[in-house]
């Protein structure tokens, strides 16, 4: 008799543990109610310690939840962090790699320290945090049901915009290979490494921007609209879920087919 495809079979988390680093707001925070949705026991953080608090509670009527105060900018709160996830979970099954900041200036005023600070939170506290937090990610990990890492990237890391975010964008583009090269690296190991290169979402951070290019951004969208939170949640399921298995190495457009077309151009 054939298995029987379901839901749960395919997005079911109850009793896996997932991290997602600034998760407290926008994509992460729906990144971390759709986990816990599915029956995950999630950890997010943020800078801000009132903010992680807040989030504690909300997150909290979803499910199990905790929120932990980290400033990933630099080596030593990543290694605070990962210590925090490790006292608690002896086993990770789902990482999300989210946390980041992006730096737009005219390019003749572009400051070369953007570049440090923007390549350490996108692109180097993901590797750390990866490599901190392996023997958890390992000891989660099964050849039928591997541990996942997934890395939000940007469709600025695979398409050139007409927006001067010169080093988001290039550690957009790292992330996304970092992404390949830890998936051929952890894959022996039971661990898939994915990526989600993101489109413009709606959210309080991304305001701004709509504001000023948001008719110029729908204009050229082949679909013809900005992407919602909701429109994250079901590719974090599938990457996180026991359906995406055998996915790794991949870096998928959330964009509404940006990447098949010009990016904002025009």
């Amino acid at each position: 008799m054939a298995e029987v495809v379901s839901a749960e079979s395919l997005f079911g988390l109850t009793g896996r543990t997932a991290v997602i680093t600034g998760g407290t707001r926008g994509v992460g925070r729906a990144a971390a109610e759709a986990l816990l949705g599915q029956g995950a026991e999630v950890m997010v953080t943020s800078r801000s310690a009132d903010e992680a608090a807040a989030a504690q509670r909300e997150l909290s009527e979803l499910g199990k939840a905790h929120a932990v105060a980290a400033d990933l900018g630099d080596q030593t709160g990543v290694t605070r962090f990962a210590s925090e996830v490790l006292e608690r979970f002896p086993q990770v099954h789902v990482l999300v790699n989210n946390a980041g900041r992006s730096w737009g200036a005219p390019f003749e005023d572009y400051p070369a320290g953007a570049f440090t600070k923007l390549l350490q939170l996108n692109t180097v506290a993901p590797f750390h945090l990866v490599q901190a937090l392996l023997p958890a990610l390992t000891a989660a990990a099964t050849e039928e049901d591997p541990a996942r890492v997934i890395n939000i990237g940007s469709i600025d890391g695979h398409a050139v915009g007409p927006f001067q975010n010169y080093g988001y964008a290039t550690a957009k583009a790292a992330l996304h290979h970092l992404t390949r090269v830890l998936a051929r690296e952890l894959g022996p190991r039971h661990i898939t490494v994915n990526c989600l290169a993101l489109g413009p979402i709606l959210t309080r951070l991304t305001s701004v921007l709509l504001d000023a290019e948001g008719e110029r951004m729908v204009r050229n969208n082949p679909l013809g609209r900005i992407g919602r939170l909701r429109d994250v949640c079901a590719p974090v399921l599938l990457l996180a879920g026991p359906g995406g298995s055998y996915l790794t190495g991949a870096v998928l457009p959330v964009d509404g087919g940006y990447a098949v077309s010009r990016w904002c151009d025009g």
